[in-house]
């Protein structure tokens, strides 16, 4: 079974898609690190009025003007409810950061790095694992190579176990990957690691309103740590998804848009169809998994960080299921 791993994880590795999805990281990261570091000194000189000053300023001063700002915001006739209570929670965390001494503006390379997985876990992160694993079988009918895979004297169950396996090992080596640029990079542009600066976590969102009872001071590290647990977990649940309909469609152009065309519609539906209950039962609506450390408002009531979860587990479960059964079953041979 080992050797059989190591064939399929060797196999994609000669694909260059890794090479593709490093060079795409590299990218994004430094884009987004510039973005970050120029967004920085646009509040310096926003809210305390003096250019490029990033050194030496009050950013308890700095925190107020943006809760006033935002509160001036707020009071528009032209903000929709719902925009209201997101920065109604807003000012409620930037409030519990002054009492509580914590620095939401000051940008280090832990702060870049939690904050680039949270804006990758819903969209960026799984169109990369697509494009790992959307030609995991379907590669095999494409390239009619599936007849030769199977003249081995393996069980199929053995050969597909071992593609997904194959699969799972290059997800991590993405989420491994990210998180080290994201460090690297940041490193060098913010001359700041900040990984031993304290960070609140905990928020929950009730009705409208913030509640920190159950708040907890934790390292920026270990607040890392837990962001890209969840990014690996949603990775994970994608690739497996991937996977089903790799091993369904048969082609590789179609399991991948069929994928893009799913994960992309699971935000229109939330944006349009928030107030259907089912709505939240579908995959792609739970993926924003980080949102919950932070009490990010939720336009679909009754979702939590255990419900999301558990929908993304059985969603991979059903796939497993899915996939094994019609590799099993189905003539490719022909």
């Amino acid at each position: 079974m080992i050797r059989l791993i190591e064939n399929e994880v060797l196999k994609m590795l000669s694909k260059k898609k890794l090479v593709l999805i490093s060079v795409i990281l590299l990218v994004l990261v430094s884009l987004f690190c510039y973005g970050e570091n120029a967004s920085y000194k646009h509040t310096i000189m926003r809210f305390s009025g003096t250019p490029g000053q990033t050194q030496n300023y009050n950013w308890k001063s700095m925190v107020n003007q943006q809760i006033l700002y935002l509160k001036n915001t707020m009071n528009s006739q032209y903000i929709k409810e719902d925009r209201k209570n997101s920065i109604n929670i807003q000012i409620e965390q930037l409030q519990y950061y002054i009492n509580h001494n914590i620095n939401p503006i000051t940008p280090t390379s832990a702060k870049f790095t939690i904050d680039f997985m949270d804006e990758a876990i819903y969209l960026f992160l799984p169109l990369l694992i697509i494009i790992l694993a959307g030609d995991a079988v379907s590669g095999e009918f494409s390239s009619k190579t599936i007849k030769v895979l199977l003249t081995r004297a393996v069980p199929r169950w053995k050969i597909l176990l071992s593609k997904y396996i194959g699969v799972l090992i290059l997800s991590c080596i993405v989420i491994l990957e990210s998180a080290l640029m994201c460090v690297i990079i940041s490193s060098f542009a913010f001359h700041s690691g900040g990984w031993n600066e304290p960070m609140a976590t905990g928020f929950k969102v009730i009705g409208d309103k913030l509640d920190s009872s159950n708040v907890i001071r934790i390292y920026q590290w270990q607040y890392a740590i837990l962001v890209y647990s969840l990014g690996w977990f949603v990775s994970v649940n994608i690739a497996t998804l991937s996977f089903m309909v790799s091993v369904i469609v048969r082609n590789t152009v179609t399991s991948v848009g069929i994928m893009l065309a799913t994960l992309i519609g699971g935000g229109f539906l939330q944006m349009f169809l928030q107030d259907w209950p089912m709505i939240k039962y579908f995959f792609a609506v739970n993926l924003d998994l980080t949102q919950y450390l932070t009490a990010s408002y939720q336009p679909v009531s009754g979702m939590s960080l255990s419900f999301s979860a558990l929908v993304l587990c059985l969603w991979s479960i059903a796939a497993l299921v899915i996939s094994f059964s019609v590799f099993q079953k189905q003539d490719v041979l022909v």
